[in-house]
């Protein structure tokens, strides 16, 4: 975030309007969540559906320490709000909030809650929404080591904010260690770059001309070069990176970063679909154009 921007009032902030949005992995219940952001976005927020992509709420460390604070609960307030004036709210829980999945084809208030769903864009695309975790081998196969990162992975982020903190004191604008780290660890990389693949070809073992997802933190919206023009696209976090998607009332998609002016376009990408393929037929391949690519 630039920190020579004048923050704008919420009040003089544009209203985002949008057909559709995802978010994911927000983890109430945790101090590195962005909860007065996501309450600014939300508060400016027109829709007709929101897709909250799991790990909204973190069960994992809300079971080890109870935190929550006001903020925590104006954010589901919100979401309830939103539900009961019009806006169709869908909860896909994630790892983090597995403990709802029980419930999962039930209505919590006026929240659905399921398991996936397949989305019908504008445009007739649709796109297999899931929070991804059942493609993490760390996860799958070695549970102990997922929850021994999980445990690493918050301590930095308590680094981080001192880190910060520090940097602000010299002007300098926030900076994520866990997403360096990510970037700059093969291992990591390759671990991204798998979990990618894997949700990209289940979307089209589904029929669907591309996946919607969170878990990896790590925002994407892209195409990927399969001659098949599968669409990919992750929804990132609210503990650093406040991003989240839309799409339009012309079934194009946007990637979003929340910042203190509001939401500033990151990606945009156009999805025209051929022929819907069936389950278990070959995907036809997908025309799709990418507008704009500026990260």
């Amino acid at each position: 975030m630039d920190p020579t921007t004048t923050p704008l009032p919420p009040h003089l902030r544009p209203v985002l309007e949008a057909r559709s949005v995802w978010i994911s992995d927000v983890h109430l219940g945790t101090r590195d969540a962005r909860a007065d952001a996501l309450l600014e976005m939300l508060a400016s927020l027109k829709a007709g559906t929101v897709y909250l992509v799991g790990d909204i709420i973190d069960g994992w460390q809300l079971r080890k320490r109870w935190y929550w604070p006001p903020s925590h609960d104006r954010v589901v307030q919100r979401l309830l709000h939103l539900a009961r004036h019009g806006t169709r709210v869908i909860l896909i829980p994630g790892n983090h909030d597995e403990f709802l999945r029980p419930y999962a084809g039930l209505m919590f208030g006026s929240v659905e809650l399921r398991r996936d769903i397949v989305h019908t864009t504008a445009g007739g695309a649709q796109l297999w929404i899931t929070h991804g975790d059942a493609f993490d081998a760390v996860l799958l196969h070695a549970p102990r080591l997922a929850r021994l990162g999980d445990t690493l992975y918050m301590a930095s982020l308590r680094l981080n904010r001192v880190l910060n903190r520090l940097r602000a004191l010299t002007g300098r604008p926030y900076w994520s260690l866990s997403q360096y780290l990510k970037g700059r660890v093969k291992s990591a990389v390759n671990h991204i770059s798998r979990f990618e693949t894997l949700l990209a070809s289940e979307a089209r073992r589904h029929g669907c001309t591309g996946v919607v997802c969170g878990h990896i933190h790590r925002a994407e919206l892209r195409l990927f070069r399969d001659g098949q023009g599968t669409l990919y696209a992750n929804c990132g976090d609210w503990v650093e990176s406040q991003t989240f998607l839309t799409e339009d009332e012309d079934g194009c998609l946007h990637l979003y970063v929340w910042t203190e002016v509001g939401a500033q376009e990151l990606r945009r990408l156009e999805v025209r679909p051929g022929r819907v393929p069936s389950r278990t037929a070959r995907p036809e391949a997908v025309a799709a154009r990418e507008v704009l690519d500026t990260v």
